[in-house]
């Protein structure tokens, strides 16, 4: 007889289902698992084995063969060790074969036999729910299971209690989902004093969504402004939250023992070092996790020192800038994720960052500024909505200036605005297109649909794009960010004054912005 069970794998944050065969035939004993396994996949023949010695069974001395199918898919992570264990007690007798028809086991296997926690439990979850099917897995998994309603979840703590369950079915309690991690903001705009101008960057690039790229001296205050970002950004809406918490459950954010915390309405912000390598901004590795851009997916991401980062890394944001998702080429397999997020970046006009400064500027100026500056390529920033020029406060102005609107008055014009651009794009519903939520998001085909424009505004626009040499997305691009700017002022029709204000941000060359 071949013993069945059914379990998962993962694609990206997408499960999809595997059907593990277990066979007994005589010969040499011997343990084969076939159907593209890798090396932790095989090596849990040895977890299984010592487990099962360690719950009173030894393996009979025949041929056991482990089948992995569909054969023709790379088969990776410890969450086989379950299936494999429950399909080879099934084919000794010990467990019914019918306890196990509409069962999709994940777990990982320790020595004694205990079960120990598995990333992707949500994805799984939401495709057992799909399947009408009960989801087995470890005990520390039951909670973040437990977020999607509706389905029957067996958390058990060992393969010991998950044999007996199997044999003998009892009412288990439900486990309780996972409490939502809220973590308050910490910083505030209140804090800052100065920078009206970049304030109302922020602020516009809060409202739309849009790419910002902040230019300065250093201590000028740009990781400062960027830190306070999420203090102003509304929160996700439950779609979001899905999408966000699936990368996360796949990254193993969720097995955190000491604070294990849920998904969270709060938008994530990621922050990485400039040495961070591609794999890491991008995602990828032995195991195609997601990168630092899918994390950031919904939130923001921050770079600063954005000329530091290596050129391949750099570029490799193109097509996530302009998609909202990256796809993961490897040799056995493509890996698709969301990578739809805000990018906010911050640099110094030259590398020793004091070209406006001639007391301090190097002895290379200008020509320093023109060669840090070439570091980051023209189609990259045509993907940047905003120019921001960061000039540093007055150390007079920091003890008596004004602090300024706090984070919490800003807020509230930012989700008035995205109020606004809900109610405009919940009107019309584009058919295999995902739901627009903020100007940054219309799509180019449609922007002529949903942004209504002055003649004035109009026309000074295209007059901009002839004078400065507008690329066509530099264009569209204008034309969200006035819209936003328009949002904001709560006006129906983007104004000439609107249009102007969104020129000033895009028009605002990288060289002149630490000299104005």
């Amino acid at each position: 007889m071949v013993a069945r069970v059914h379990t998962l794998m993962f694609q990206g944050v997408e499960a999809r289902r595997v059907e593990v065969q277990v066979g007994l035939t005589g010969g040499l004993p011997s343990f084969n698992i076939v159907g593209l396994a890798d090396k932790t996949v095989g090596e849990s023949r040895e977890r299984i084995r010592t487990a099962l010695a360690h719950s009173g069974l030894a393996l009979p001395p025949k041929r056991i063969t482990v089948n992995l199918s569909p054969a023709d898919l790379a088969k990776e992570g410890s969450h086989f060790d379950l299936p494999i264990a429950l399909a080879l007690l099934s084919a000794l007798g010990i467990i019914e074969q019918e306890s196990l028809s509409k069962t999709f086991a994940l777990g990982e296997l320790s020595l004694d036999g205990r079960l120990l926690p598995v990333p992707g439990i949500l994805s799984a979850a939401i495709r057992v729910r799909q399947e009408e099917g009960t989801l087995l897995c470890p005990k520390d998994n039951g909670s973040e299971a437990a977020w999607v309603k509706g389905l029957p979840i067996l958390h058990v703590a060992s393969l010991g209690e998950a044999m007996e369950e199997l044999r003998n079915p009892t009412e288990r309690p439900q486990p309780r989902p996972l409490a939502a991690a809220c973590v308050p903001a910490r910083n505030d705009f209140s804090d800052l004093k100065g920078q009206e101008s970049a304030k109302r960057a922020i602020e516009i690039a809060a409202a739309g969504g849009h790419n910002i790229l902040m230019i300065g001296t250093p201590g000028a205050g740009k990781s400062m402004l960027a830190e306070r970002l999420p203090s102003v950004l509304p929160p996700m809406n439950a779609h979001e939250v899905l999408e966000t918490a699936r990368i996360q459950s796949i990254a193993g954010n969720f097995l955190d023992e000491k604070d294990p915390k849920g998904p969270t309405p709060q938008r994530p912000f990621r922050a990485p070092h400039h040495s961070a390598s591609l794999p890491a901004l991008v995602g990828g590795g032995r195991n195609a996790l997601p990168g630092e851009i899918s994390l950031a997916h919904n939130g923001v991401l921050f770079l600063d020192e954005l000329p530091e980062f290596s050129r391949q890394a750099l570029e490799a944001l193109r097509q996530p800038l302009e998609s909202g998702s990256i796809s993961v080429a490897r040799a056995n397999a493509h890996v698709t994720y969301p990578a739809r997020f805000q990018l906010v970046a911050a640099m110094n006009p030259c590398r020793c960052g004091y070209l406006a400064d001639p007391k301090r500027a190097c002895r290379k100026a200008p020509l320093c500024a023109e060669d840090y500056q070439k570091r980051l390529s023209g189609p990259l920033l045509d993907r940047i909505d905003l120019f921001m020029g960061v000039q540093p406060v007055e150390p007079y102005r920091l003890q008596r200036g004004a602090s300024g609107d706090a984070s919490k008055t800003i807020a509230a014009r930012v989700l008035a605005a995205r109020e606004r651009q809900s109610v405009r794009y919940l009107r019309k519903k584009e058919k295999d297109h995902p739901p627009i939520v903020c100007n940054a998001h219309v799509p180019t085909a449609s922007i002529e649909h949903f942004v209504d424009a002055s003649d004035e505004a109009l026309d000074l626009l295209r007059q901009a794009a002839d004078q400065f040499s507008l690329s066509a997305r530099g264009y569209y691009r204008t034309l969200r960010v006035a819209r936003t700017i328009a949002d904001l002022a709560f006006e129906q029709k983007i104004s000439h004054l609107a249009m102007s204000e969104a020129l000033s941000f895009r028009n605002l060359p990288l060289q002149t912005a630490a000299l104005d």
